[in-house]
């Protein structure tokens, strides 16, 4: 019942560029299966309405389809692809960003039983069945695009909602990390911050481990957990993401894009790019150029 609402609602608010009027919520909607696409997850609930989607995080991969959803718990680089694409029947899809500080304020409301137990860090994604509270609150959110003037009031109280099922959902656990403060989560979250906003510079991960808090050892296992690739490994993505959209903007500046991400050797910059994308700069630089580019198949 719920999902054939959500999909009405969904197919008729869809937007080319995903946006809604609701901060933090995206949907996506695909009449046919587009190329692979490399992006950053961001951290955020995607449901699946219709259709299917595909990520992959290094080397394991997360299907989920109608009914289902996905937690992502850490900002990093996957590949996203549209799966069971059917004529007539486009893959539809709901995206909510997940807000640590709003996730606190709910642990601090339910009290110590709800509090995270401190143990090993895991990787941060996971797939689940969307329950029927969750579904009936993201479609009672949904049908606020429909409804601006009760919009302001009511799209807060209905995410806090859809968050608290999600805590108290089977993955529960790993959403309630964000809210704390102290967790490996938060501390591995830090460290994909900062190699974020220095990804152009070289680092130590000696230097890293001890901004976020955390011993080398505890560093690399925690890091690797949670994100399924090394500290240097994620860096590159990131740097090869950037460089992607500088070329959308600068096709014919193919040394300049390396140099300005962090590459000092042209050809090293050249190599990496096209084992990431399929693709040599020029090529790919060229496809961009002529609007052959990302089309948001990677999340929700």
């Amino acid at each position: 019942m719920y999902l054939d609402e959500l999909r009405t609602l969904l197919d008729r608010h869809a937007r080319p560029d995903l946006t809604t009027a609701i901060d933090g919520v995206r949907i996506c909607k695909f009449d046919h299966a587009p190329a692979p696409e490399t992006a950053m997850s961001g951290t955020v609930l995607a449901v699946i309405a219709q259709g299917g989607k595909r990520l992959a995080l290094g080397d394991r991969f997360y299907d989920y389809r109608a009914g289902q959803y996905l937690v992502a718990s850490v900002d990093v680089p996957v590949t996203g692809q549209v799966i069971d694409s059917v004529p007539g029947m486009p893959t539809l899809g709901f995206g909510m960003t997940l807000e640590p500080a709003v996730i606190a304020e709910l642990l601090l409301q339910a009290g110590p039983q709800h509090l995270v137990q401190s143990g090993p860090a895991r990787t941060g994604f996971a797939v689940s069945v969307a329950p029927d509270e969750l579904l009936d609150a993201i479609v009672r959110l949904v049908r606020l695009l429909d409804r601006p003037r009760d919009r302001k009031v009511l799209a807060p109280l209905y995410k806090r909602e859809i968050l608290w099922w999600l805590m108290a959902g089977d993955h529960g656990d790993l959403v309630r990390q964000l809210g704390v403060a102290d967790s490996s989560l938060s501390h591995v979250r830090r460290a994909v911050r900062w190699i974020r906003e220095n990804y152009t510079r070289p680092f130590r991960v000696e230097e890293v481990a001890q901004l976020s808090g955390m011993s080398v050892s505890a560093f690399h296992r925690n890091f690797q957990a949670v994100t399924t690739m090394s500290p240097i490994q994620f860096q590159k993505d990131i740097r090869l993401q950037a460089a992607r959209l500088l070329l959308a903007n600068n096709p014919n500046d193919i040394t300049g894009v390396g140099q300005r991400v962090g590459y000092e050797s042209p050809s090293q910059f050249s190599r990496e790019y096209r084992r990431q994308f399929g693709l040599p700069p020029s090529v790919d630089a060229a496809r961009l150029r002529d609007g052959v580019g990302p089309t948001g198949a990677v999340l929700p």
